[in-house]
């Protein structure tokens, strides 16, 4: 499927990886919901995916037609289940997802603001902007440097 650059995208992000068991059926749920999911009776073309173990991305095309409230009532349901059957935090956006090496990290807002003070997070560290709306912005904003993201403003004092 091909979804318009302006599809509307949430991004939830985990306070642990999932295990490639737990990726599995995950997407297997989000196939299942996505496949189901409506507003006002109208199917919505959606698509759920997971990156790097950590993020649960759903995007809906609403050139098709667009979520609603009830629909969006629906898929944080959805995500609050995974929450509970899998035993992990996706609502938390004090934690900072970050990569070093190529490797995604979660960390406390605390402990994200100890690792710049001692600079193993420095400006050029890719941060993730989960606060993204739509697929263009997704795929364009998503992943940046501290230096170019929101977090800049919340940490400045950190940085310098």
């Amino acid at each position: 499927m091909i979804f318009s650059p302006q599809s509307k995208v949430w991004v939830y992000q985990s306070n642990r990886p999932f295990t490639d068991a737990e990726t599995t059926e995950i997407q297997q749920k989000l196939n299942t919901f996505t496949a189901q999911w409506q507003a006002h009776g109208r199917q919505l073309k959606a698509k759920g995916e997971i990156f790097y173990n950590f993020f649960i991305v759903l995007t809906v095309d609403q050139d098709n037609a667009p979520a609603t409230g009830c629909s969006i009532d629906s898929s944080m349901r959805f995500i609050k289940d995974v929450e509970t059957n899998f035993g992990v935090d996706l609502f938390n956006r004090f934690n900072m997802a970050y990569k070093l090496d190529n490797e995604v990290h979660v960390a406390a807002k605390e402990d994200f603001e100890t690792l710049i003070t001692i600079k193993k997070i420095t400006p050029q560290t890719i941060v993730f902007n989960n606060l993204v709306q739509t697929l263009e912005e997704f795929e364009q904003k998503w992943e940046v440097p501290l230096e170019d993201s929101w977090h800049k403003m919340i940490f400045a004092e950190q940085l310098g």
